[in-house]
């Protein structure tokens, strides 16, 4: 194989090469981000370790898509927990339209540092939600906060925890207008 050939080839399979690690980067990211908290990404876990008698703040927040004709918002806008401890919040959603839409949340952690620390058990997040032409559902979320947080230099000190909920729809061609 004569000079050129072997640039060429190294070339195609760097293209190649390049590619693939542009595909495989978005669900390669989420999972870091899963396990690591960055960026306010929450574990998910089966069962809370357990009340240590500490105190902390969940703030809870609402948004909606400009392109989905819902009303979203929390029960309450803010509790006092037990760390350790499980806890559970609901969210109120509507359908302002006259037709089904179905919508997808996304959620976050603020302060980022607390994502690693903020554990769902269940949560509407984990699925689609679809609502009939004016319907309105409460959906519940259960969490917990790991005590591990009162160990972390960086997070012991956090006295508040806002969980944000941002709502789109899923399809984004069926919204009413």
């Amino acid at each position: 194989m004569n000079r050129n050939a072997r640039t060429a080839l190294l070339a195609g399979l760097g293209v190649c090469t390049m590619t693939g690690v542009g595909f495989a980067s978005v669900p390669l990211y989420r999972m870091f981000c899963e396990v690591t908290g960055l960026n306010g990404t929450t574990q998910r876990g089966e069962r809370a370790p357990g009340a240590t008698g500490q105190k902390i703040t969940v703030a809870f927040d609402s948004n909606v898509a400009a392109k989905l004709p819902w009303k979203f918002t929390p029960e309450r806008r803010a509790d006092t927990i037990d760390i350790g401890g499980r806890d559970m919040a609901f969210y109120t959603a509507t359908n302002l339209s006259d037709k089904p839409i179905t919508g997808s949340a996304t959620f976050n952690v603020t302060p980022a540092v607390a994502g690693k620390y903020f554990t769902k058990i269940q949560c509407f997040c984990f699925t689609q939600q679809t609502l009939a032409a004016g319907e309105t559902v409460r959906m519940p979320v259960l969490f917990y906060v790991d005590p591990a947080i009162l160990q972390d230099p960086d997070a012991r000190d956090i006295e508040e925890i806002t969980l944000s909920y941002t709502f789109y729809p899923v399809d984004s061609g069926k919204t009413a207008s």
